[in-house]
């Protein structure tokens, strides 16, 4: 364990073999596993758990208050999986009462400098929040999701596995698994090969994505009515009875299409 001798440690502080940084602040119920390296001027407040490994960049403040006028200073948390890296200026805050009262974050992510993670989110394992990403309270972020720069969602809003929402784009509805989400407000183009290329996912697996993409976004029928017939066809295939049950679970609704595939 190494502390700086300027970093400011609350006793209640649970900590594992970690390394603290100058002027950090550790308050009451934090606790880091084994591993967690904090930078300088880090701000971590409880209860926030922080999983093993986790790197912590200068100026980030973890764990703080929810920003919810309806937060009345009842306890909470935020819980951060192993083997993350948050840069600096990042901000997470706890969850509230009304949203089941903890915000979680999986392991394996990257959030750039100054991306936001609002109170009440759940976030998924191996994603990429790129600079300035900002993600509103409530909001769901499935596995293998990359956020381009400047990138928004709306609260309430999921985005599903291995999606790519691209810079800048605001995202007020749902994204479906496996797509790509662009502008404001976001729509849909297509199937994000080369994040499915990076995930592993053969070539097979990923022409039946796009025929499925097609028949969900570019016939006549309701999407509904399109997911429940692309799930009859394809019902042994685990990824498109996923996207099709993303879409027919679906309380926000989905984005809608711009009309075009990318790959074409």
């Amino acid at each position: 364990m190494a502390i700086h001798p300027t970093a400011v440690v609350d006793p209640s502080a649970e900590l594992g073999d970690v390394e603290i940084g100058a002027f950090a602040v550790i308050g009451p119920d934090v606790v880091l596993e084994d591993g967690v390296v904090v930078g300088a001027h880090v701000v971590i407040t409880g209860p926030t758990r922080v999983g093993a490994r986790t790197r912590i960049h200068p100026f980030a403040s973890i764990g703080g208050d929810p920003q919810d006028l309806k937060y009345a200073g009842e306890r909470t948390a935020l819980e951060l999986g192993t083997d993350n890296l948050i840069r600096e200026y990042v901000t997470m805050n706890r969850g509230t009462a009304g949203g089941g009262g903890v915000t979680r974050v999986g392991d394996h992510n990257l959030f750039m400098a100054s991306s936001h993670v609002a109170h009440d989110c759940q976030v998924g394992s191996h994603c990429v929040f790129a600079n300035s990403v900002a993600i509103a309270g409530h909001v769901e972020i499935q596995d293998r999701v990359v956020l381009g720069g400047l990138a928004g969602v709306h609260q309430y809003a999921r985005i599903g596995r291995c999606a790519m929402v691209g810079a800048g784009a605001m995202a007020s509805l749902d994204v479906p698994p496996f797509t790509i989400a662009q502008g404001d407000r976001a729509r849909l183009y297509g199937v994000n090969i080369i994040g499915l290329r990076r995930a592993g996912y053969e070539t097979a697996l990923i022409e039946v994505l796009r025929s499925t993409y097609r028949e969900l976004f570019g016939g006549a029928a309701p999407l509904r009515m399109a997911a429940e017939r692309v799930r009859e066809a394809y019902h042994d295939v685990p990824e498109v009875v996923e996207l099709a049950n993303f879409v027919q679970g679906s309380v926000r609704g989905i984005c809608r299409s711009a009309g075009n595939d990318p790959a074409e």
